[in-house]
């Protein structure tokens, strides 16, 4: 028998308590894929005191299944960053799920800023972040002199024109395996830290003009470290204004150096787009 699981709100007398006890008995592993607004948002990854989309979720999921969650997420996004295909892997209990209920509760809660697109049961070895082959980022650029009030919250605005084969061709140096240091903030290291590579294999990087003045960035990497994606854009967002020369990058990787590199992009251009199993 199908169980269906409700919609709590104010007033509805059942205590936040009631959601503390994690699952029990026959499990059954839980795969969402989420689309979000970044917007409002301090990031994907939960911090107290703060709104952020784990923490947001987190709690939609208790209130609906009513018991604790712990989540394992594709893809951490920074404050602002949108995602389109973020995935979210969990336990809960195996007896009366039902992955439509679920999903259509879920969206009665969250939206429209977090939105769940697919609901599944999935193998139960399956993590939302270790089972990931890649991931594909896409970064909207609108260059145009003029800005449009309907992209300003999903595009950076650059007014001054681009040459998009130069953009092209600085991509030509991130393909592989490679140490990408210039283009990460270096984790937190010393006692208790210790030293964290910054090597990631990049699959695919390239530019396209999708609309007149529209330019998207788009890159698959099995792995990406932190404003990876932003500081790259940054980086060639110079080389079309000018700034840098495209043949350049091969050297700004080498340097291993943050300094060599461009200043990020803006977070709201940048969109998770994809995660690969």
């Amino acid at each position: 028998m199908t169980q269906t699981l409700p919609l709590f709100g104010p007033g509805d007398g059942v205590s936040g308590d009631a959601f503390r006890a994690a699952p029990a008995g026959p499990l059954v592993r839980v795969r969402l894929t989420i689309a979000y607004d970044g917007h409002g948002f301090h990031g994907l990854a939960a911090q107290p005191g703060l709104r952020t989309v784990a923490g947001v979720l987190g709690e939609a999921l208790e209130r609906a299944l009513r018991h604790r969650v712990t989540l394992s997420v594709a893809g951490r996004t920074d404050a602002g960053v949108h995602a389109w295909g973020q995935v979210v892997s969990f336990d809960t209990n195996e007896a009366g799920f039902d992955a439509t209920n679920l999903q259509q509760t879920l969206n009665k809660l969250l939206g429209p800023s977090i939105a769940v697109r697919a609901t599944s049961v999935a193998a139960p070895d399956f993590d939302a972040r270790f089972s990931a082959r890649s991931r594909r980022y896409r970064y909207t650029v609108l260059n145009r002199a003029v800005p449009d009030p309907f992209l300003a919250a999903t595009a950076w605005h650059v007014p001054a024109a681009l040459d998009l084969a130069a953009l092209r061709l600085g991509c030509d140096a991130l393909y592989g395996e490679q140490d990408f240091a210039s283009f990460c903030r270096r984790p937190r290291e010393g006692q208790g830290h210790p030293p964290a590579s910054l090597v990631r294999r990049v699959l695919d990087a390239g530019w396209g003009e999708v609309d007149e003045g529209v330019l998207r960035f788009e890159i698959e990497a099995s792995a990406f470290c932190h404003q990876m994606v932003r500081s790259i854009v940054g980086t060639l967002v110079d080389m079309g204004r000018g700034r840098r020369r495209a043949g350049e990058m091969a050297g700004i990787i080498r340097a291993a150096d943050r300094a060599a590199a461009g200043q990020p992009a803006p977070p709201h251009g940048l969109c998770l787009w994809l995660v690969r199993y």
